[in-house]
């Protein structure tokens, strides 16, 4: 039996293996939902079909991507350093997957007489555990670039490395101001600190810090118009240059898993996670709210890949460092002293 003293009851070990099981099951099932939805998409905004030929209206498109890049020849450069070659995308998959076990999709429910946290696990220190993983991606797409021993790569790496550092800061001081507000690091307490009193989600209160954490989350997950470490025209595909077969679909799965973990989070704080203004839905509803969020976030994600073009480096550089550093830490400042004050 393990103590979970954050929600103050057992859960036995099978238990915790039926929720992993079951919340990967559900969100990777999301991935190839959503790189449909993208390629779709991204058709209708450019006034052509999408995929339209493999399966009914093309929805078993993605399924043919998977396949195909899992038959390709496992390659790998003679100049390349095969042991961290083969660590890099694992390494991004398993930090995107170990902060997706913080999304709560409710608080905890009776099934059959036992209480279940519907999440992986629920951390007192949840937003610094988010955080912690996201400053360990970056060495997957460090590696990736430096041990494929080509200069696209490598450039690429550096890249993505000055990109994170620069936005990672403004992210976490965006936070700052939901943490006080909340009183609390735990996501769940986070949820429920968004409901009741005209049910109040911090996007409202908080909507700088929104702005910043959500435009940082497109720079974290190199997502347009942030998508320097990948500039086509620049650097071919920059840090997966090198990459192809099973471990470039690795990092092409765990980019869209990524995005759809930053939308989850995002949801959790600052768009009342399984809350709904002014209804009090039953309890089976709140996963479907949660997943219904997420994704129209990720579809915000898809408008924005088409609708602005790439940053100049030192835009990008500029943006973070000069407006949003200053921007959250401002926020931050003037939420203290409400707190205090209130």
């Amino acid at each position: 039996m393990t103590v979970l003293a954050e929600v103050g009851y057992y859960e036995a070990w099978w238990i915790q293996l039926l929720k992993a099981v079951a919340i990967f099951a559900v969100v990777f099932q999301l991935v190839p939902v959503v790189l449909l939805a993208e390629r779709k998409i991204l058709g209708r905004f450019q006034h052509r079909y999408g995929p339209n030929r493999v399966g009914p209206y093309g929805a078993l498109q993605p399924m043919a991507d998977i396949g195909k890049l899992l038959f390709k020849q496992d390659f790998r450069p003679t100049g390349s350093i095969g042991w961290m070659f083969a660590l890099a995308p694992v390494i991004s998959m398993f930090t995107a997957c170990a902060t997706l076990a913080l999304v709560p999709f409710s608080d905890t429910v009776d099934i059959f007489g036992t209480q279940v946290g519907l999440y992986g696990i629920d951390p007192s220190i949840g937003v610094l555990y988010a955080f912690a993983f996201g400053g360990l991606a970056f060495y997957g797409l460090m590696l990736g670039g430096w041990a494929s021993g080509g200069k696209y790569a490598f450039l690429g790496s550096m890249r993505a490395a000055a990109q994170l550092i620069s936005y990672e800061i403004a992210q976490g001081l965006a936070l700052v101001g939901v943490v006080m507000m909340a009183g609390s690091l735990s996501l769940t307490e986070i949820v429920h600190a968004q409901e009741g009193e005209g049910d109040l989600w911090f996007v409202i209160p908080q909507f700088v810090g929104f702005i910043i954490f959500l435009v940082a989350g497109f720079a974290e997950t190199n997502r347009p118009p942030f998508d320097l470490p990948e500039a086509d025209a620049e650097l071919v595909q920059g840090y997966i240059t090198e990459f192809g077969g099973g471990r470039f679909a690795a990092f092409f799965a765990a980019e869209y898993l990524n995005v759809i973990v930053v939308s989850a989070l995002t949801t959790t704080l600052f768009l009342g996670g399984w809350n709904i203004p002014f209804v009090d839905p039953p309890t089976w509803v709140d996963p479907i709210v949660v997943i219904v969020k997420t994704l129209a976030l990720v579809f915000f994600f898809i408008w924005v890949r088409a609708t602005l073009p790439r940053l100049r480096y030192d835009q990008l550089m500029s943006l973070g460092w000069k407006v949003f550093l200053p921007l959250a830490t401002v926020n931050a400042l003037v939420t203290a002293i409400l707190v205090v004050a209130f």
